[in-house]
């Protein structure tokens, strides 16, 4: 949903995840098959793991302090989205209360596009 610098390809394919998602729905509108994507934000995985540990090494804090920096950076709401939350959107999104639901793109990001 937002560009970031020195990740153009990480970009390219977030952006592009959102094309063929819109492009699935319409080819599929008369269908009973949905087609929706799921935007976090910052999501404590092993890959942002790494990447707090090294930044608490290069800035000689704690794992707790850039975790927090980190998360800050972009969340409003200054929490890491969880791997629960977006489980549990893409069990709503396997309703019945979703199956208008077509093409559209649901963020879960602490409020970093809001902004």
């Amino acid at each position: 949903m937002v560009a970031s610098i020195n990740k153009s390809a990480y970009v390219a394919a977030k952006h592009g995840i959102i094309g063929l998602t819109k492009v699935t729905a319409l080819e599929l509108a008369r269908t009973k098959i949905t087609c929706n994507a799921i935007c976090p934000g910052w999501t404590l995985t092993p890959l942002v793991q790494q990447q707090i540990e090294d930044r608490a090494k290069q800035n000689g804090t704690s794992f707790e302090e850039e975790k927090h920096a980190l998360v800050d950076e972009k969340h409003p709401s200054g929490n890491f989205v969880t791997p629960e939350q977006i489980a549990g959107m893409a069990l709503f999104l396997c309703t019945e209360a979703a199956d208008e639901m077509r093409g559209s793109c649901v963020t879960m990001d602490g409020g970093w596009t809001a902004q």
